[in-house]
């Protein structure tokens, strides 16, 4: 037990970091807050506004996680259900943005000053490509498509301020959709499919970290003779 106590010792920076400071989280920290924009601040307020905010909401996690039962198994679907529902939680306590609401403010914030349909789709394109999601149905060349499609109609590149025209290119989507059998009141069900995903994901991550450093423990004297503890039996509570 002495290995997984060791393992763990800094465990409060690398389960809570992983909810506040994850991927594009860290910059700007106040980004991805649900909060309206503060005024305008001076330099040293605006650093002391942000470093506390970043603070109370790892204190925030840190309460959570001190009271969740975690169980570091991804092929589980129970700990991975079990996982997101903290992680949705942590989520609403600490007022942060959803995957898809963090996907949803990116594509509104790289987007708003795009002027054309198809210079915008390939801004979509792009933003899919650097979160990591793949495209297995195939949904980006059916909406290429379906632009040539209103662009040869109208004879010109079709610009997003063009209401009519638009209004053709939106007809087009929602045939796609009803070929892939896509519905708009199934977008639920598709959010909480993404959240269990990247809950596993984390688990996964989580689990290797884990695997590592009791592999890099396990060569120190002290702990050459000891087993290796299995991942799913730490708990993390006890150790924050």
């Amino acid at each position: 037990m002495a290995l997984a106590l060791r393992l763990l010792s800094r465990s409060k920076q690398l389960y809570t970091g992983q909810m506040i400071l994850h991927q594009d989280n860290v910059i700007p920290a106040r980004s991805y807050s649900k909060d309206a924009a503060p005024k305008a601040l001076k330099g040293d307020e605006m650093l002391k506004n942000i470093f506390l905010e970043v603070k109370n909401k790892f204190e925030t996690a840190l309460g959570i996680l001190r009271t969740e039962k975690i169980t570091i198994d991804p092929e589980d679907p129970a700990a991975v259900s079990q996982y997101a529902k903290v992680l949705k939680t942590i989520r609403e306590k600490a007022n942060l943005f959803s995957e898809s609401e963090r996907i949803k403010y990116t594509i509104q914030t790289r987007t708003q000053d795009i002027p054309d349909a198809r210079t915008y789709l390939l801004a979509l394109q792009e933003i899919r490509a650097k979160r990591g999601f793949s495209d297995d149905l195939g949904v980006e060349t059916l909406m290429f498509e379906a632009l040539d499609k209103v662009e040869k109609e109208i004879k010109k590149p079709l610009l997003r301020n063009d209401k009519k025209s638009m209004g053709l290119l939106l007809a087009e989507f929602d045939k796609i959709n009803k070929k892939l059998g896509i519905q708009k009141e199934d977008l639920p069900k598709y959010e909480e499919q993404l959240e269990r995903k990247i809950a596993k994901a984390q688990l996964e991550e989580l689990k290797k970290d884990a695997l590592e450093a009791m592999e890099t423990q396990k060569k120190r004297e002290e702990f050459k003779d000891e087993e290796m503890v299995d991942v799913k039996s730490l708990d993390i509570r006890n150790f924050l």
